[in-house]
Formats: C-alpha cells, sequence, structure tokens
C-alpha cells in the first residue's frame, strides 16, 4: 500500500513545535484510498467474532464507523469527557503533563461483547489502554486493537493489557 503511505501527510510543529503531527485527511478523500484502507483494517479481524467496534474520539471515528460496517458489527464511540448525553464508564489515563479521561455511552455496550478497540493513531497508547480498561469494566472482552499508524518509537503496545493483538496498516520506527 505504498501509495497509501505516500497520501499521509506528515505536517510539521502541529498542533505545537517539535510534533510532527500525520494529517490522513488525502487518504479519506481519495475514494479508493479510503476503501482499501477499511479492507485493509478489517482483513485481520474478520473471523474474530467482532461484534462491536469501539472507535476512540475524534480521528478514530473516520475508519472506525467503516470498519464496523465491513465487520457487520455495532459502533461504540468512546468520548472525551461531558461530549455524551448519557455518560456511563469514564476511564482517566496519563498526559505527559496532568490525565484526560474517556467515557462510553450508558448501557450500550453489553455484557459479553467481543470489542475491537480502534483509533488512528497509536503513540503512546495511554487512550488506547484506557478504552481496553473500560471494554473489560463493562465484562466486555477486548479482541483486539486497530489502528491506521503505530508510532512504534514512542512504545504505545506497553499500554495495552498484556497479549493484546494488534494490527496497524502503516508503522514508523
Amino acid at each position: 500500500m505504498s501509495d497509501f503511505d505516500a497520501a499521509v501527510r506528515t505536517v510539521p510543529d502541529f498542533p505545537e513545535p517539535g510534533i510532527q503531527f500525520k494529517d490522513l485527511t488525502p487518504v479519506l478523500a481519495n475514494a479508493a484510498l479510503f476503501a482499501r484502507g477499511v479492507e485493509a483494517l478489517a482483513e485481520p479481524w474478520k473471523d474474530a467474532g467482532v461484534t462491536h467496534v469501539l472507535a476512540i474520539e475524534s480521528r478514530g471515528y473516520w475508519f472506525g464507523g467503516a470498519l464496523a460496517v465491513r465487520l457487520g458489527a455495532g459502533l461504540v464511540p468512546a468520548r472525551k469527557p461531558g461530549k455524551l448525553p448519557l455518560a456511563g464508564p469514564r476511564e482517566t489515563y496519563a498526559l505527559e503533563y496532568g490525565e484526560d479521561a474517556i467515557e462510553l455511552p450508558k448501557d450500550v455496550l453489553p455484557p459479553g461483547a467481543r470489542v475491537l478497540v480502534h483509533d488512528d493513531v497509536i503513540a503512546t497508547g495511554g487512550t488506547a489502554g484506557a478504552a481496553c480498561r473500560l471494554v473489560s469494566r463493562e465484562g466486555a472482552a477486548v479482541v483486539g486493537a486497530s489502528f491506521v499508524l503505530e508510532l512504534a518509537f514512542l512504545g504505545g503496545r506497553a499500554a495495552l493489557p498484556e497479549g493484546t493483538r494488534v494490527h496497524a496498516l502503516m508503522t514508523e520506527g
């Protein structure tokens, strides 16, 4: 998928100096690339019995909804606090300076669900790790974690529960 890789832009110093932001919008704007990306994300999970895709706010929604449709699964949004009208469980996670949190909608993830956690990028893994903990707290099983891009040099996989199956379309570092 070299044309897929080539379409991802690196934007220097965004959102702050020193950050090399990975912009996926050129992939989304190209129907053929977007479709190929969805297919490639779904392929490793097609026989895993996924019942729900938990997509992480907000860029995880871009591929997460299409991935859920492709897998015949429901979509559960993980949102920042204060964004859900009926918020359910909340999980906090550490940032470089301070902490943040994500929440699930109340009563939409049934116990026993088989959940694929999805986000656009895994960097340090804090958000994805929090999402996995939320799934487990709800009595559901984490089937795996899916990402468009893994920034491996930041070690994000270590923040996921031990043994979590991970698939990323692209890896840097």
